[in-house]
């Protein structure tokens, strides 16, 4: 699924040490965003807290970066050894650039990670009048159930393909090279 982003966007894993970065992002949800996000009112010390765990959890967070500023972030995070081989997934977007394609490609992007690593099933839950969500969990496949005000999405993942895991070696490889790259630009105008 080929999305039009706009200029100067890249969508890239978060490495080691970015978590940070994360936490500043939801930090600037708006409070919509933010309910959408997390199924109710969070405090902003309850973000910070979850931004530093999903770091030392087995989450892989996919980002959207518009001028070196995370904007947009996807997270896969495994559903545990009572659910061997499904994972959850839960996207956010600051509103200002809500409505460009970003959460189509960072969950593109988080389905190719899902299924190189072997899920076969994997869940996105939202709340019943989170629109955006459930309309883009149909535009992948998913099948929606709804229950007390929440609705849970699930799409079946393929099995990886050496072409599949190419495609992440790929990507994974060129987000490193321009996370490296903001990182020395960065250094160099301190």
């Amino acid at each position: 699924m080929l999305e039009v982003l706009p200029e100067g966007v890249v969508i890239r894993k978060l490495w080691i040490g970015e978590s940070d970065k994360y936490g500043e992002h939801m930090l600037r949800l708006d409070p919509q965003s933010r309910r959408n996000r997390f199924g109710g009112a969070v405090s902003d010390d309850y973000i910070r807290k979850y931004a530093d765990l999903s770091s030392a959890l087995e989450t892989i967070v996919h980002g959207c970066f518009i001028d070196g500023v995370l904007r947009g972030a996807a997270e896969l995070r495994p559903l545990g050894s009572n659910r061997p081989r499904q994972a959850e997934a839960a996207l956010s977007v600051e509103k200002p650039w809500q409505s460009h394609g970003i959460g189509s490609a960072l969950l593109a992007r988080t389905l190719l990670t899902a299924r190189n690593r072997s899920f076969c099933l994997l869940h996105m839950a939202c709340l019943a009048d989170n629109q955006r969500m459930q309309q883009l969990a149909r535009k992948f496949a998913a099948e929606l159930s709804f229950d007390f005000g929440s609705v849970v999405g699930e799409v079946e993942s393929s099995r990886p393909t050496p072409l599949s895991l190419m495609r992440e070696f790929l990507t994974d490889g060129h987000g490193f090279a321009t996370a490296m790259l903001d990182l020395q630009s960065r250094m160099l105008r301190a």
